[in-house]
């Protein structure tokens, strides 16, 4: 009975095993290998040529770039967005009207492809779009060319793009969080009282900390993968002003055809996440979320 139990088991997750192996473990090993190598993706042969790859990174100017404009990507956009997302969150349980459709409405950008998004937004940028039309109409005059023309403003310009897009999704976290927060503990601070500021400060933000640091964790991790962007707007350019780990990699393995070094590539953002993630987890430390 034992057996016929374990190999029922087994034959159920065959499919998952057999997916994982060939969609996950073996692609996993096999860059690890190539990353370790000078292997093009066009002939089969490849030479060890050891941590080459992984020193060329730190040497290659477009790869520093890339990494410093990532960092600086994560740096703004994962606190504006806990921010602003945070702040809806308390908006939205206040009990103000039309609660429901003011979150569905923050929460629509989440379930729209990043595609779709990106081409709204790239009309919106555009010489002629909505953007520089409205400050024109207040009486601002801005050059009547593409924000993503600009080395100036192209990243930047992503970036408000991007929080815009990721803050309806948090925010209904945060939402979840603070409706879990027990409702006597208001009403005693009510009795007591206690400002709205003083609840927030006293009540709110303490044992909002493992769903604020949930967030954090998360956001920092899609973040340092940001490419679809990029991809979509500007492909790096102008100039590199836009050129992120993810996008460089991209572009180095799967149109230059440098396996090995976009391999080595990866692993060192991966060793950036792990490490960030890491940390966070250490802070998280005795908390439950």
């Amino acid at each position: 009975m034992r057996r016929t139990k374990a190999l029922t088991i087994f034959l159920f997750l065959l499919p998952w095993l057999v997916t994982f192996a060939v969609f996950t473990a073996y692609p996993l090993i096999f860059s690890i290998i190539v990353s370790f190598t000078d292997y093009t993706g066009l002939n089969p042969k490849m030479d060890y040529v050891g941590m080459k790859n992984y020193l060329r990174a730190f040497s290659d100017s477009v790869f520093v770039k890339a990494l410093s404009n990532t960092f600086s990507f994560v740096l703004i956009t994962v606190p504006a967005t806990t921010i602003i997302s945070l702040f809806l969150a308390l908006l939205l349980t206040s009990g103000i009207r039309f609660k429901r459709l003011f979150q569905a409405g923050f929460f629509l950008p989440s379930v729209i492809s990043m595609v779709v998004i990106s081409m709204i937004w790239l009309y919106i940028y555009s010489a002629t779009g909505p953007l520089n039309l409205f400050f024109n109409s207040i009486g601002v005059r801005v050059p009547m060319q593409s924000w993503l023309s600009s080395s100036k403003t192209a990243f930047g310009s992503i970036m408000v793009m991007d929080v815009w897009s990721a803050v309806g999704y948090y925010t209904v976290l945060f939402v979840a969080g603070l409706q879990s927060i027990p409702i006597q503990l208001y009403e005693a601070a009510r009795i007591d009282g206690a400002t709205r500021w003083q609840t927030i400060k006293r009540i709110t933000l303490p044992l909002l900390k493992p769903t604020i640091l949930f967030v954090i964790s998360i956001n920092s991790i899609r973040s340092f993968q940001i490419f679809t962007e990029i991809f979509t707007l500007t492909g790096g350019g102008p100039a590199n002003s836009t050129q992120t780990i993810v996008h460089y990699l991209y572009d180095t393995s799967f149109r230059k055809f440098e396996m090995g070094y976009g391999s080595a590539m990866a692993y060192i953002l991966f060793v950036i996440i792990l490490s960030i993630t890491l940390f966070q987890r250490k802070i998280l430390k005795g908390e439950q979320l």
